[in-house]
């Protein structure tokens, strides 16, 4: 079992490391979104490809980040009950939802779509749309994205059999930490900090 556990830390700091620099696909998105506003209503011009990064660029956030909220226990759910229950029963429930569901449901995703992507990669498959991407980057984010949540379904799975076995403490328990939005916000500070430093030495 102990060998399950460090697979299950390398799946956990695999999903924290993507989780930390994907987010960042969040500003850009919003950078080329206000600059393709900007560029629209000074010069009247726009291409459907700053419009079709923008939605790729979301795409690969929400696939990609899905591991990360999963590892933090921030997807939705409904708790009205579970919430009351005891902890070893939540952990069984837990357990076989991963096993039953979860896990079944991100594997089929992966093989079915991993297909899809190889066929728009050799095809070449670019948007309809005039001035339009090619399709392969945002296909491959569905067998990506779904193979990330995928392993850290099995990591959760692994935690939660390890803490019925008496092996760790609560792997659901949160500690206080700073969100990434937090940690998104201190990193946009210190770069402003850093080139306003970098200034004023030039």
């Amino acid at each position: 079992m102990h060998a399950f556990l460090k697979l299950s830390n390398a799946i956990d700091g695999l999903s924290r490391f993507v989780g930390r620099h994907v987010i960042w696909l969040i500003l850009a998105s919003v950078t080329i979104s206000a600059v393709n506003a900007i560029i629209r209503k000074a010069f009247n011009y726009s291409s459907n490809a700053f419009l079709e990064v923008q939605w790729y660029l979301f795409a690969s956030t929400f696939l990609l980040c899905s591991a990360f909220t999963l590892l933090n226990g921030e997807h939705v759910k409904i708790d009205v009950i579970y919430s009351h229950l005891h902890k070893r029963t939540q952990m069984w429930i837990d357990a076989f939802g991963f096993t039953c569901f979860l896990l079944p449901f991100t594997g089929a995703v992966v093989w079915f779509s991993f297909p899809f992507f190889l066929n728009g990669f050799n095809s070449g498959e670019v948007s309809s749309n005039a001035g339009g991407l090619i399709r392969w980057p945002v296909y491959a984010m569905m067998p990506l994205g779904f193979g990330l949540l995928f392993l850290q379904g099995l990591s959760e799975l692994i935690k939660r059999i390890a803490f019925l076995m008496g092996l760790i403490d609560d792997p659901t328990e949160k500690t206080e930490g700073k969100t990434a939005e937090e940690e998104l916000a201190e990193a946009i500070q210190k770069l402003a900090e850093e080139k306003a430093a970098t200034a004023n030495a030039a």
